[in-house]
């Protein structure tokens, strides 16, 4: 699981508001916050496809956990980021767009994914684009508990050309839903990720931290390099490829260290694609963009996993495999 030690700013930050201290050394020994400081708790983040939720996450954490494209529906699994800082632990859920224009089998089990997330958290973060609202969003809101402590966050504010026709807009959102706070922001802005976080520290309960302070998400290293290579083959398909394929990893071995101390990793992944067609889609013209797939994936997963790998990739047609539920959970879907 990839992780990073706590800055020297933010172990200070713990210092100052310690005021008991845990002496128990381990091999991940870090300052810790006396049980009784802590603060901890989930933050959904929810929204119709394409509004910015995966971006909005990565940015709240500091390093990208959850990968991101203009195909609609990229997030599929429920993806969760951990942040600390002073005595706050944000337990982030990045979760599948709420959609109800396809109903095949991966659709059903990545709208159960949203579901099931909206009865854990303290705080939701809905997640639209500044300026717009649509039935697909009015969906989501429905979704949302009663009486729960909802934030809106109007996202992509950097892409809104005229700001006072946002005001008007920002008014009859008022009136769709007993929001907490409404927060105009974009997750490009850091100033605006810092502002977003202090301000959702009120809605986090005093409680125990889940987590250790230095863990980033609860997604293994296996499934992260899974995510990463279908990012790319979304990316550098467009709108070409069918929705539905996806990136199932065949070996994840560890096989030595190199002469610097760092990690040899070896990766054999199959990209899954429903017809014939599609496989010629993503090998392309005398192979080039299978193979660029794999060297984009490469050089993110070396950054993110702090190694060195080595990538092979196939691709594997089975048809119908989004409507088959026995391959689905074969594949990882739930």
């Amino acid at each position: 699981m990839p992780s990073k030690p706590l800055s020297e700013e933010v172990e200070q930050q713990l210092r100052n508001v310690l005021k008991k201290t845990d002496t128990t050394s381990d091999t991940n020994s870090v300052v810790k916050v006396a049980i009784e400081e802590q603060h901890c708790g989930m933050v959904a983040i929810v929204g119709r496809p394409n509004v910015g939720k995966s971006t909005l996450l990565n940015a709240l954490v500091g390093q990208k956990i959850s990968i991101t494209s203009r195909k609609v529906q990229t997030t599929r699994h429920r993806i969760t980021g951990i942040y600390t800082r002073d005595s706050y632990q944000f337990v982030f859920v990045d979760t599948p767009g709420f959609q109800t224009k396809h109903s095949n089998a991966l659709n059903k089990s990545m709208n159960k994914v949203v579901s099931a997330a909206l009865s854990e958290v303290s705080v939701f973060f809905l997640v639209l684009e500044a300026g717009r609202y649509d039935n697909a969003d009015e969906q989501v809101i429905n979704l949302l508990p009663s009486g729960a402590s909802v934030i809106l966050i109007a996202n992509k504010l950097d892409t809104v050309k005229q700001r006072a026709r946002l005001a008007p807009w920002l008014l009859d959102m008022q009136t769709k839903y007993n929001f907490a706070e409404i927060i105009p922001m974009s997750a490009k802005s850091h100033d605006d990720i810092k502002r977003l976080l202090k301000i959702t520290e009120q809605y986090l309960p005093k409680q125990p931290w889940w987590y250790r302070p230095d863990e980033l998400t609860d997604k293994s290293e296996r499934f992260l390099a899974a995510e990463i290579v279908r990012e790319k083959l979304f990316r550098l398909t467009g709108d070409e490829l069918p929705y539905t394929s996806t990136v199932v990893i065949d070996q994840f071995q560890e096989k030595s260290t190199d002469k610097t101390g760092k990690r040899v990793l070896h990766i054999a992944a199959s990209i899954v694609v429903d017809r014939a067609s599609h496989k010629a889609m993503v090998i392309g013209n005398k192979g080039e963009r299978i193979k660029r797939i794999g060297t984009e994936s490469r050089i993110e997963l070396e950054q993110l996993l702090n190694a060195k790998i080595f990538i092979e990739l196939w691709v594997k047609v089975r048809s119908g495999w989004a409507d088959n539920e026995d391959q689905l959970r074969s594949f990882g879907y739930s």
